[in-house]
């Protein structure tokens, strides 16, 4: 098995998640078995507890781990569902550790940094590998060179190399800033961060300059010599119109050949890549414009807005606004500013109400689900959304007044979304990560439903992520995403069916709804999954493709 290690420098946010993905894409073009191994620095177990504006979205593999969201860059851009052997965290490697030692599992050694973590560490790279049948596993490191809550993987990534010289590639993402006022690249912050990397043991077989403008032949020559590299080995990365751009502009300058040839590993061509250039040329085709509302609360961090919290969401919004010729314009609404002054979404062609949690802002998202109901603006609420939707429904067309979720209000005397029954023990003792219901499960859906004549419409093979390998042309399930602790209330089913509300969706055994929607509308859906999460370039969501159709379709003043 050979190992390709990421790390970053200078600052965070460089890109090493997309620069990991695209190199996972650029070798499976190559005939290579692949797959994408994130490590956090953090001493959380999973990302399950962290909030969204620290860290982003919480990305949901298959199994139903609670991942950092660079593994959602790796499943889209290598086409993998990934697994709990894909995502480390210094507290799993730390709490497996002293777990051991506390089962006498070490015979009475003291047990040290080095060799006991790093060996762990080293183990679940290996078992990533073996347990997806890869090649070649591509380890990205967290953080930035020289912080000190990362040094242990540093510290396995250098000792795995000295004892398989030949199976591990070093690749170092870095930054080259640009003076506006000098009016060139700078490297000496560059070659700082590899003198960092050095003095920790680890000599980088690639440099990866991370840049507002293309890098020059003299700087590329200047890190060559001041970072012991060859001219070749400095890659390119400036910025681009577009993420799904950056594999081509990497695949002009060979890196993926480059790679495997310093892994001596055989290569063949493959057609992946001129699949995913098709898709990339799309996002720059686009002229027809589509604006869409996302209504959310995780938007601020401090004095600034970030997306990171939807990154899924957006992303499956591009996929398929591209692939129908149109380009999407995203506005965020804090739903808390819905509560507070009115704001008429009548301008846009479509509503989304995404995740959340707690009751924060859900007053104004329940605004902007009656406003997408009334005016008839296609609307998609995405597991928190179809709550909200449920809701809105219950309080202004069922005439429950003050229904409500017990998650936002736990004396609503009509509570038509609940805990589920079983969550309800593990809140009461505070175990809150990794007790929601996570991972893929399988979901009915109702004959001649909008849902289920979106994912026939949709669907073109067996290969798609939601099928699992089985023909849906004949059955009506599918295979989604969750992660949510509350539910609808089976005691309303009845209520709200009579009433107008269409339950689409439900489990095999029909106890959990799943999906809802209403009639007479060019597109109201709420799902309790997260279809975002299996979203992909060649694959783009039904359920995005056909929230994006309708929106196509509406007038807005």
């Amino acid at each position: 098995m050979k190992y390709i290690f990421v790390s970053g420098g200078v600052v965070s946010g460089l890109g090493k998640g997309i620069t990991s993905a695209s190199i996972g894409l650029l070798l499976k073009n190559l005939g290579v078995s692949v797959t994408n191994v994130k490590i956090d620095m953090y001493l959380n177990v999973d990302a399950g507890t962290i909030r969204p504006q620290e860290h982003g979205e919480v990305f949901v593999t298959e199994d139903g781990v609670e991942t950092d969201q660079d593994l959602g860059n790796y499943e889209r851009f290598t086409g993998e569902s990934l697994l709990r052997d894909n995502y480390l965290t210094t507290g799993q490697i730390y709490k497996t550790v002293i777990d051991r030692e506390r089962a006498f599992g070490y015979e009475g050694e003291d047990v040290e940094a080095v060799p006991h973590v790093t060996d762990e560490i080293l183990r679940r790279l290996e078992s990533a590998g073996k347990n997806t049948h890869a090649k070649v596993v591509i380890v990205e490191l967290g953080g930035t060179v020289g912080e000190y809550q990362n040094g242990i993987f540093f510290e396995a990534s250098r000792i795995l190399k000295l004892r398989q010289p030949k199976d591990v590639v070093q690749i170092h993402v870095t930054y080259l800033p640009f003076l506006k006022n000098i009016g060139e690249l700078k490297s000496k912050p560059a070659q700082q961060s590899t003198h960092l990397l050095n003095a920790m043991g680890i000599q980088p077989d690639f440099l990866v300059a991370r840049s507002e403008k293309e890098i020059d032949q003299k700087r590329k020559e200047k890190l060559a010599i001041f970072c012991n590299l060859q001219d070749a080995d400095i890659i390119g990365a400036p910025d681009l119109e577009s993420v799904y751009d950056v594999p081509e502009y990497m695949a002009k300058q060979s890196f993926g050949e480059k790679i495997a040839k310093k892994l001596k590993i055989r290569i063949k061509k493959d057609h992946l890549l001129s699949a995913w250039k098709k898709f990339s040329l799309l996002s720059h085709r686009t002229k027809q414009e589509v604006k869409i509302a996302m209504v959310g609360k995780y938007f601020t961090t401090g004095d600034y807005k970030l997306s990171d919290s939807y990154i899924s969401v957006i992303e499956a919004i591009k996929q398929a606004s591209w692939t129908q010729g149109v380009k999407p314009i995203l506005d965020w609404i804090d739903s808390e500013d819905m509560e507070n002054k009115i704001i008429d979404l009548g301008i846009y062609h479509g509503i989304i109400v995404p995740q959340g949690w707690g009751g924060r802002g859900t007053e104004g998202k329940l605004l902007a689900v009656r406003q997408a109901r009334e005016k008839r603006i296609p609307y998609l609420g995405l597991c928190f959304g179809m709550q909200m939707a449920v809701i809105e429904f219950a309080r202004n067309v069922a005439n429950l007044k003050g229904a409500n979720s017990t998650e936002a209000d736990s004396q609503t005397a009509h509570p038509v979304i609940h805990v589920m029954p079983e969550q309800a023990e593990y809140l009461a003792k505070k175990q809150y990560g990794g007790t929601i219901r996570l991972g893929s499960w399988p979901a009915v859906l109702k004959n001649g439903s909008t849902i289920k004549v979106a994912y026939k419409k949709y669907t073109t093979d067996k290969s798609s992520p939601w099928l699992k390998g089985k023909d849906f042309q004949n059955k009506s399930t599918i295979y989604e995403r969750h992660r949510h602790r509350y539910e609808f209330n089976n005691e309303y089913r009845e209520q709200l069916e009579k009433t107008g509300l269409i339950i689409s969706g439900l489990s095999p055994d029909g106890q959990l709804v799943e999906s809802i929607e209403l009639s007479n509308h060019p597109f109201f859906v709420g799902t309790q999954f997260h279809p975002e999460y299996i979203a992909r370039p060649l694959t783009p969501h039904p359920l995005f493709l056909a929230f994006i159709s309708a929106c196509r379709h509406k007038k807005t003043p």
